[in-house]
C-alpha cells in the first residue's frame, strides 16, 4: 500500500476516480474470482479508512474484476484458511478488553467484521455493483454498503452452513436489518445460492440489471448522491441513518438529528437556502475530512 499523498497502489484492488468524485473499488483477482484473503481484507479496510481522508472521492463504487464479485474466502492457503491463529485461547473478556491489541486484532479478529466495520465508518455513500457471484464474505461485505445492485448473472450465497461455520462481517447485525430476521435465518440456515431475482425478491438488492448496464445503473446512482449535495450533510445522513437505527428509543436520534441540524444550518445550510430563494444550484464548499463536527460519530 502506497502513502496518503497519491493514488494507492494495491495487490488485490484497483482504485480509480473519475472526474465526477465516483471512486470506482474493484476486487482484482479474476484469476481466482476475487476469493477474499488477508490481504484483500487489510487493503480494503485501508481503502475505507482512506476514502474518508480524500476529498477527491464523493461516492465509492465497489465491484469485482472479470465475471465473479468474490467468490468467498479463499480456501487454498495453508493452515487456518481464515488467517487466525489456532494457538490461542480468546475469550469474550479477551474480545472487550484487548480488541485492538496486535494478538487478538491479528489472530482472533474477524477480517471480514475489519473490513465492514470500515465501511460502517465511511464518510461517503457507498454502492456494491455485484457483477457476478458473491458468496460468503462476498455476499457480507456488500451488507453496510448503502445500495446493492446486481447483473442478471450475479449470485448470492450465505454459505457458511455448508462449512460448519458462522456467519462473519458483523452480518448478524446487517442482514436481519435489512431483510428481517426470519428472512436472514432461512438464508443463513439454508446456504442456498441465491439468484439475483431471488436476493430482490427477497429485499436485499435495490434492482437487477443486465451485465452490460450494471457499472452505468451504479455511477447514475452514485451521481444522483452526490452531485449538487453537501459533503458534510451527507456524511452526517449516513451516519445518522446506520447508527440511530439501532437506538432503544428515538429520544437519542432526536439528541443527534438536533445537534447535526444545527451544525448543518450554520454552515452549508445558509448556502443551500440562497441557492433555493435565488432559483439557482448550490455551490457547497464543506469537505467531510475537515468541516465534520468533532462529535462524529456521537461521542
Amino acid at each position: 500500500m502506497t502513502g496518503t499523498a497519491g493514488p494507492p497502489t494495491y495487490e488485490t484492488l484497483l482504485w480509480e476516480v473519475a472526474e465526477d468524485g465516483i471512486l470506482t473499488l474493484t476486487l482484482n483477482r479474476p484469476h481466482a474470482l476475487n476469493a477474499f484473503t488477508v490481504t484483500m481484507a487489510r487493503e480494503l479496510e485501508d481503502a475505507f479508512r482512506r476514502v474518508n481522508d480524500d476529498d477527491a472521492v464523493a461516492a465509492v463504487v465497489v465491484t469485482g474484476a472479470g465475471r465473479a464479485f468474490c467468490a468467498g474466502m479463499d480456501l487454498s492457503r495453508e493452515g487456518n484458511v481464515f488467517g487466525l491463529d489456532e494457538s490461542l485461547s480468546p475469550t469474550l473478556e479477551d474480545m472487550t478488553q484487548r480488541l485492538d491489541s496486535p494478538e487478538v486484532a491479528d489472530g482472533v479478529r474477524d477480517t471480514g467484521g475489519r473490513v465492514a466495520l470500515a465501511i460502517y465508518d465511511c464518510t461517503k455513500p457507498v454502492l456494491a455493483a455485484i457483477n457476478g457471484p458473491a458468496v460468503g464474505i462476498g455476499a457480507t461485505m456488500t451488507l453496510p454498503m448503502d445500495v446493492r445492485l446486481a447483473s442478471t448473472s450475479a449470485r448470492i450465497g450465505f454459505v457458511f452452513g455448508r462449512l460448519g461455520i458462522v456467519p462473519e462481517a458483523c452480518s448478524s447485525w446487517f442482514l436481519p436489518r435489512l431483510v428481517g430476521v426470519s428472512r436472514a435465518l432461512e438464508w443463513t440456515y439454508a446456504a442456498d445460492i441465491l439468484t439475483a431475482e431471488e436476493a430482490l425478491d427477497g429485499g436485499l438488492l435495490r434492482s437487477v440489471v443486465e451485465p452490460e448496464a450494471l457499472l452505468d445503473t451504479a455511477y447514475g446512482l452514485a451521481r444522483r448522491f452526490v452531485s449538487g449535495r453537501s459533503r458534510v450533510a451527507t456524511a452526517l445522513t449516513r451516519q445518522m441513518m446506520w447508527r440511530n437505527a439501532a437506538q432503544p428509543h428515538p429520544l437519542e436520534s432526536h439528541r443527534v438529528d438536533s445537534l447535526a441540524m444545527w451544525w448543518t444550518s450554520v454552515h452549508d445550510g445558509k448556502e443551500g437556502v440562497a441557492a433555493f430563494k435565488e432559483k439557482r444550484e448550490p455551490e457547497f464548499t464543506s469537505a467531510a475530512s475537515r468541516d465534520l463536527p468533532g462529535w462524529v460519530p456521537w461521542g
